[in-house]
C-alpha cells in the first residue's frame, strides 16, 4: 500500500492565503486590521519558538500582532490585571497567553480571566462547554487543525471508528468531541489502557496525542487506516519525532501525517482563523 503523506504545511498555507484575502476585504469594510495580543511570560525556549511562528503567520496574512513580554517573576495579580486591560481594549480581537506559565501562577485562573469572546486558543471553560453542547464558540486550535487536515484529504468521519490516544483537556478530549459531532464512533484510549494495540487496530482513523516518542508502531495500525500524529518530541540526537513510529506505521496506512510538517502548521492556521472570527463577531456587535 502506498500511503498518502498529509502535508500540513501546504494545507495550512492554502488556509492562510484564503484568510489573507478575507482580511483584506474586511479591512475595507471595517476600517482596521484584526489584532491578536500574545502574552509571553518568562524565557522558555519552546514558547519563544511558538510565539515567533504565530508572529510570522500574523504578518503574512494581515493580522496585527501585539506581543507583550513579561518577566517570569511577574505577580499573578499583575498578569490578571493585564488580561483585564486587554479584555477592555476594543482594538484587540484575540488574546493568547502562551503556556506553560511559571509555577507560582495558576494557569486555570489566567485562562478563566480571558473573555470567552477573545479566547482564540479555545481553552476558556465557556468555550470548552460549547464543544459539549454543540454551540458557537472557539474550539482549541490543534483539534480544529486535525479536523481541517481530515477535510483537506476528503476523509469523512461519519460512521467511521475513530480511536483517540490521549485524554488531555486541550487536545485528546476536544478531538474526541469534534469527531463525535461528525458522527464517528469514538474511543478515547491512553497510555494506561489495557490491550491498547488491539483497540488501536480497530481504528479507521487513529489520532495519537500521548506525548511519548515513537510509541505507536506497526502493531497498533489497521491496514488502510488514516493516522494523525499530534505528538512532537525531541530525541537525544536533537531530531523531532512524533508519537507514531513513522517508518514502521506509514506503509500500513492510506494516509499519515509526518512530524514535523503535519499537525503543527495547522495549529497556527486555526489560531489565525479563530482571531479573524473573533474580529468579525466583535465588529458586527
Amino acid at each position: 500500500m502506498t500511503e498518502m503523506i498529509i502535508d500540513g504545511k501546504k494545507i495550512s498555507n492554502v488556509l492562510k492565503d484564503n484568510l489573507k484575502e478575507e482580511i483584506a476585504q474586511l479591512k475595507n469594510q471595517y476600517g482596521r486590521w484584526p489584532k491578536l495580543a500574545v502574552v509571553l511570560v518568562g524565557d522558555d525556549p519552546a514558547s519563544q519558538v511558538y510565539v515567533r511562528n504565530k508572529e510570522k503567520a500574523c504578518l503574512k496574512i494581515g493580522i496585527e500582532n501585539l506581543l507583550i513580554k513579561k518577566d517570569k517573576t511577574i505577580r499573578e495579580e499583575e498578569l490578571l490585571g493585564l488580561i483585564d486591560a486587554l479584555n477592555e481594549d476594543q482594538s484587540v480581537d484575540g488574546i493568547l497567553v502562551q503556556l506553560p506559565l511559571p509555577g507560582h501562577i495558576d494557569e486555570m485562573k489566567v485562562i478563566e480571566r480571558i473573555s470567552p469572546t477573545k479566547d482564540v486558543d479555545g481553552f476558556h471553560p465557556d468555550n470548552i462547554a460549547s464543544l459539549f453542547l454543540d454551540r458557537v464558540g472557539f474550539h482549541p486550535c490543534t483539534p480544529e487543525g486535525v479536523m481541517a487536515l481530515l477535510d483537506a484529504i476528503g476523509c469523512s468521519l461519519s460512521g467511521k471508528e475513530v480511536v483517540v490516544v490521549g485524554r488531555s483537556h486541550n487536545v485528546g478530549k476536544p478531538i474526541a468531541l469534534l469527531a463525535l459531532a461528525r458522527n464517528a464512533t469514538v474511543t478515547i484510549a491512553h497510555s494506561k489502557t489495557k490491550n491498547l494495540a488491539e483497540i488501536c487496530r480497530r481504528a479507521d482513523v487513529l489520532i495519537v496525542a500521548v506525548g511519548k516518542a515513537n510509541m505507536i508502531d506497526a502493531s497498533y495500525v489497521k491496514k488502510g487506516a488514516v493516522v494523525i500524529d499530534v505528538g512532537i518530541n525531541r530525541l537525544e540526537n536533537g531530531k523531532l519525532c512524533g508519537d507514531v513510529n513513522y517508518e514502521e506505521a506509514a506503509p500500513l496506512t492510506s494516509a499519515i501525517t509526518p512530524v514535523p510538517g503535519g499537525v503543527g502548521p495547522m495549529t497556527v492556521a486555526m489560531l489565525m482563523k479563530n482571531t479573524v472570527e473573533a474580529y468579525k463577531r466583535g465588529m458586527k456587535k
